[in-house]
């Protein structure tokens, strides 16, 4: 039998999801094939609106062997698949004469665990186990959370969190949910035969395509026993997300409260001698940590060094002597054990980390107002691990919206631990760059416009002259307005003060759920919506409601960022620019980021406001500028305004 030729699949999946076919798709579609057939590896920008799931997913499919797809954001996780696959699947079968199998794997702190649900939670100031469902009073939030938990619990057939709508906090889900250092594992637990985790994991050993997220592929990478199922093919969708997430996972934490809890969790499973030099490092721990101000530690102080030895010592001896249990009366032993023991191995392995020393790694002080003070630990950079983890034994397809920084695809592939595109070298993944553009006209639907009679912003202080340009923007669009925020603090003043100037509706972030902000916000043309971080790559609202989007300033990290201001200072070492290798690479992707919610169809029309002049003044702006979309570009304010009062017109006149 002859094998189906790449063009007719993808029109035959295209089709079914009722879309367009595009030739940036296309191009798409054929470079991920021949990256599967090469076994080499790809970087592909696909702007928005090019259809790029499919475009990995039907080569994907049609190669017959394993492939696993990490994407970043819960949403395209669904979207593949509740939707794109099981479509894609079906409109290939009559031409692949098979169904190839597919399923999603998560951690296993996003299934529901039924030996927590039914034998209680471990607790701290409980003797034994300690029954969640009846602590909490029924008529609570926590208490209604748990009951809907327990109803949940017998008709959901995945234990899946994201499955569960709506949904419960986080404490709710952690009373029935554990990690995966505090699972008895299935041989050992009374509902292994039962467990959820255990069912996803059966389910994705068996699939052809497995749908991961970022944070699992990360641990998959570093802690060196397999999660994921063995693939040849590994497509990251997302990927400029890539690198936070797998220095998310690879950052360690302590905190006096986690120490406490490790101590109370373990002080009835070793002898009184063994807790209570665990105790003591507790608390001289503590003492110091009472002290701490933020910043990096560039070297570690006496006293706080001291702590961490005698943490790392005693959490060693803990862990040692847990096996034999002093207290038998003890409910659940197994599981008490179990929980005791992640809890202490945390804590050893972060005072360990930390005690060692690595020039690799940048430790830190946060404080936080309401939880005081937490010490970090993270690497200086990833991409060794990611050269060595990701690349190797398999064809690798990194995509997104976002990867040509600058104009180029070189400054994401450092950062994934590969050299300058054609590059050759020893232990040197070779790869190839892709840019099948936009099937938008960037410079047709869209302006650029930089505020370049601004002031500069300053660290500090309300921004009078930005406030007058915003509520003058706003006006002229008749609302329709995405203000996307450096800070959450510029986020609040603005939004405050607006809402005594304007007569719009405007949203706050935080003051509802993100999912209920955008609903409202889309469904009515007239209101504004204002956030920080996640509204800058988590919105999408096509059409009319969307029509001016609005940066304060560029997204530059915080001068005291330590992890940042680190790997700023670890470039310029190695004698490169820091500043443009890490604070501007970082700025410029969020704003091409936050500049991507503007166009979303092909019939948006509107406006992307840079309110900071250096966009247009400083060296770095045309940087910048080369990263965003191709919009036309103005510093012209009473073009601008006349475009957006037009704009709003016609959309007036069309009913909307």
């Amino acid at each position: 039998m002859t094998k189906p030729s790449l063009p007719d699949l993808l029109h035959a999946a295209v089709s079914a999801v009722g879309g367009t076919e595009r030739p940036g798709q296309v191009a798409m579609a054929e470079a991920v094939a021949e990256a599967i057939d090469d076994n080499s590896h790809r970087l592909i920008q696909a702007g928005t609106g090019t259809g790029k799931s499919l475009g990995y997913l039907v080569p994907a499919l049609a190669h017959g062997e394993r492939v696993v797809v990490a994407t970043a954001t819960l949403a395209l996780q669904r979207q593949l698949v509740e939707r794109d696959l099981p479509r894609t699947v079906e409109a290939l079968h009559p031409q692949l004469r098979r169904r190839p199998q597919f399923a999603m794997l998560k951690g296993r702190s996003n299934y529901l665990c039924l030996h927590r649900l039914h034998e209680g939670a471990p607790q701290d100031e409980e003797e034994g186990l300690f029954d969640q469902f009846e602590a909490a009073t029924p008529t609570s939030k926590l208490g209604m959370d748990l009951l809907r938990l327990r109803d949940w619990a017998d008709e959901t057939e995945t234990g899946d969190r994201d499955d569960l709508t709506p949904g419960v906090s986080d404490k709710a889900w952690s009373q029935i949910s554990v990690s995966s250092r505090e699972c008895l594992g299935a041989t050992k637990c009374a509902y292994g035969a039962e467990c959820f985790a255990e069912a996803a994991r059966e389910r994705a050993k068996l699939a052809d395509v497995v749908v991961t997220n970022h944070a699992l592929l990360a641990i998959d990478a570093i802690e060196g026993a397999p999660v994921l199922p063995q693939h040849e093919v590994l497509i990251v969708d997302e990927a400029h997300e890539l690198v936070s997430r797998v220095t998310g996972v690879a950052t360690g934490e302590l905190t006096p409260g986690q120490v406490n809890r490790a101590v109370k969790r373990s002080a009835k499973l070793v002898d009184e001698k063994v807790a209570d030099a665990l105790q003591t490092a507790s608390e001289t721990f503590e003492r110091v940590m009472e002290l701490a101000l933020p910043g990096r530690l560039e070297e570690i102080p006496e006293d706080l060094g001291y702590a961490l030895m005698s943490l790392r010592d005693a959490s060693r001896n803990v862990i040692s002597a847990i096996g034999a249990t002093r207290d038998k009366s003890v409910h659940d032993e197994d599981a008490v054990r179990k929980q005791a023991l992640a809890a202490v191995e945390s804590i050893h392995s972060v005072a360990e980390r930390i005690t060692n020393g690595s020039e690799y790694d940048v430790v830190w002080y946060e404080r936080h107002d309401r939880f005081g003070a937490t010490l970090r630990v993270a690497p200086l950079s990833v991409s060794g691990l990611l050269r060595e983890k990701l690349f190797e034994d398999r064809s690798v397809v990194l995509t997104s919206a976002t990867l040509k920084i600058g104009g180029d695809f070189n400054g994401v592939a450092a950062s994934l631990g590969l050299s300058p595109e054609g590059v050759e070298g020893d232990d040197v993944p070779l790869w190839k760059g892709l840019d099948v553009g936009s099937p938008f006209d960037y410079p047709k639907q869209g302006i650029l416009y930089v505020a370049k009679h601004l002031a500069t912003p300053g660290r500090e202080g309300t921004r009078g002259d930005m406030m007058d340009e915003l509520a003058e923007l706003i006006e002229a669009a008749g609302g329709r307005t995405l203000g996307l925020f450096s800070s959450m603090r510029g986020a609040k003043a603005a939004a405050e003060e607006l809402r005594g100037r304007l007569d719009n509706p405007i949203l706050l972030q935080g003051e509802e759920t993100l999912g209920e902000l955008i609903k409202t916000f889309a469904a009515d043309p007239k209101t504004c919506l204002f956030g920080t971080l996640s509204l800058w790559q988590g919105v999408d609202v096509p059409g009319p409601s969307c029509q001016l989007v609005i940066m304060d300033r560029i997204p530059f990290p915080r001068p005291d960022d330590p992890l940042m201001s680190a790997r700023q200072k670890s470039v310029e070492e190695h004698g490169g620019n820091g500043f443009m290798a890490v604070a501007a690479t970082h700025a410029a992707l969020l704003m091409a980021q936050g500049a991507g919610r503007l166009v979303r169809a092909s019939g948006d029309r509107g406006v992307v406001a840079v309110l900071d002049p250096r966009l247009a003044t400083a060296r770095y702006g045309s940087f910048l500028r080369a990263t965003l979309p191709d919009f036309w570009y103005t510093n012209d304010r009473n073009q601008v305004r006349r475009s957006l009062a037009a704009i709003d017109a016609a959309a007036q006149a069309d009913g909307k």
